[in-house]
């Protein structure tokens, strides 16, 4: 008997890419259908299936805009300087020291200007050694000057020298200080600018000072500070001439000069004060006709 032959039913097998295949070969303008791909819903899903990161991209960049306009909002509303206190500035006003300071927009806030001057000081400027910026409170600052110690001026060659108590060349300019008295009589063989002028005498820097500070605390504006060969000081206010002789009772002679000179306001002549001691207190006038 023949064995009957046994079927096989043969299966098609279709394939079928993978979800990954399917994304790497999609084309938006090759694949797309019109008409059977149109439909708002599917659509804005699929857009935002495939744009996924960029719109995460997109709100944190929002957020963060929107979190920096509100911070710099509360900032300038309320860390905006209202308030500006100035110590320690007899050479520059008020006025100037605050322009050095609040050197351009950003400066007039508290918070920029406690990073801007946080463990510094402005430096390089004439006539002052350094500038403190203090913050105070969120609108108030407090610019703390500390200016040079100097002594006095002398001109030399169109310009005028200043120098300290040391005898130290400190600034150079073309303008006169109401400040400090010009200083005549002394010759140097040189004048290098920050270093100390050459003199056999070298006390006498020192003494300027003493006498230009004296002037100041009791009110006394002298135009100049003269020395002669033998350093005798004279002291000169408007018309008149005042021999201090020595540096000997200094305090003492210009302690006298705030009482006398109101009373020879006007006229023209000769202190001499060279004299004068705890004893005599010799103090002689004498006037010249103009």
């Amino acid at each position: 008997m023949a064995k009957r032959k046994r079927r096989v039913k043969k299966r098609r097998i279709e394939y079928r890419p993978s979800l990954r295949e399917r994304i790497e070969d999609f084309h938006p303008l090759r694949d797309f259908h019109p008409v059977r791909d149109f439909h708002p819903i599917r659509g804005l899903i699929r857009a935002m299936r495939m744009h996924k990161s960029l719109y995460i991209i997109a709100i944190v960049l929002l957020v963060i805009i929107l979190a920096g306009g509100i911070a710099y909002k509360y900032i300038n509303d309320n860390y905006t300087v209202t308030n500006i206190y100035v110590t320690g500035n007899t050479h520059y006003t008020n006025d100037e020291i605050i322009d050095m300071v609040l050197d351009d927009k950003a400066s007039h806030n508290s918070l920029f200007l406690s990073l801007k001057y946080r463990d510094k000081s402005i430096e390089d400027i004439p006539f002052i050694e350094k500038v403190d910026v203090d913050i105070v409170s969120k609108d108030t600052i407090r610019i703390n000057v500390y200016e040079k110690a100097i002594a006095g001026y002398f001109a030399h060659l169109g310009r005028y020298m200043y120098f300290d108590r040391d005898g130290i060349v400190v600034e150079s300019s073309y303008e006169t200080s109401d400040d400090v008295p010009e200083v005549m009589g002394l010759s140097f063989d040189y004048i290098i600018m920050y270093e100390k002028l050459p003199t056999p005498n070298e006390e006498i820097f020192e003494e300027i000072l003493d006498i230009t500070q004296l002037l100041s605390k009791y009110n006394l504006r002298a135009d100049k500070i003269f020395f002669d060969s033998e350093y005798n000081v004279y002291l000169y206010f408007g018309g008149v001439e005042v021999s201090l002789g020595t540096r000997d009772f200094i305090d003492e002679k210009i302690i006298q000069l705030q009482y006398i000179l109101p009373e020879l306001e006007g006229k023209t002549g000769i202190l001499e004060m060279k004299d004068f001691d705890d004893s005599t207190k010799n103090v002689t006038f004498e006037e010249k006709n103009q």
